[in-house]
């Protein structure tokens, strides 16, 4: 299903985290499921760094008197693992720069295309955990309708 539907899913994930995006700062929930998907896959924003031009804390404009104008949360930086702090002002300013300057120091491809590349990856362990689920399914409803006949049965006997 998951081949058949892809565009769907890919503008459904798209939505997910644009919506998400802004609602960044309002949200702890969102906020920990954001910076976590885009710590696991590398990315930034559902197409990149400047996705986050949606959030009002993160907007670049001059109207925005947000320290964080213009910059990107923390998951969207390239951890460095000879520190041992984790450095929640690196993105600060960094949509600034050009794009190469950028790649320096964030992530800047999207999280849709990370996941679809991850989906590619993984097709036929998600497939195969589906089609298990989907026996387990099945293998339940037999199970269930075993037990209706059966007490239809003993119904029939009394």
């Amino acid at each position: 299903l998951a081949f058949v539907f892809k565009d769907w899913i890919k503008d459904q994930l798209n939505f997910f985290i644009n919506n998400n995006v802004k609602a960044y700062r309002d949200d702890i929930d969102l906020q920990n499921l954001i910076d976590f998907t885009q710590e696991y896959w590398s990315c930034c924003g559902a197409h990149g760094p400047n996705d986050w031009n949606l959030n009002i804390y993160f907007n670049c404009t001059e109207f925005n008197p947000s320290r964080e104008r213009c910059g990107v949360p923390f998951s969207c930086c390239v951890k460095d693992t000879a520190e041992d702090v984790l450095n929640t002002q690196c993105g600060y300013d960094v949509r600034l720069q050009g794009e190469l300057d950028q790649q320096k120091y964030i992530y800047t491809k999207g999280c849709v295309g990370q996941f679809e590349r991850w989906l590619q990856d993984n097709l036929i362990i998600v497939a195969g955990i589906f089609v298990v689920f989907a026996l387990l399914q099945i293998f339940g409803i037999c199970l269930a309708q075993n037990l209706v006949s059966d007490v239809k049965a003993v119904k029939a006997n009394w």
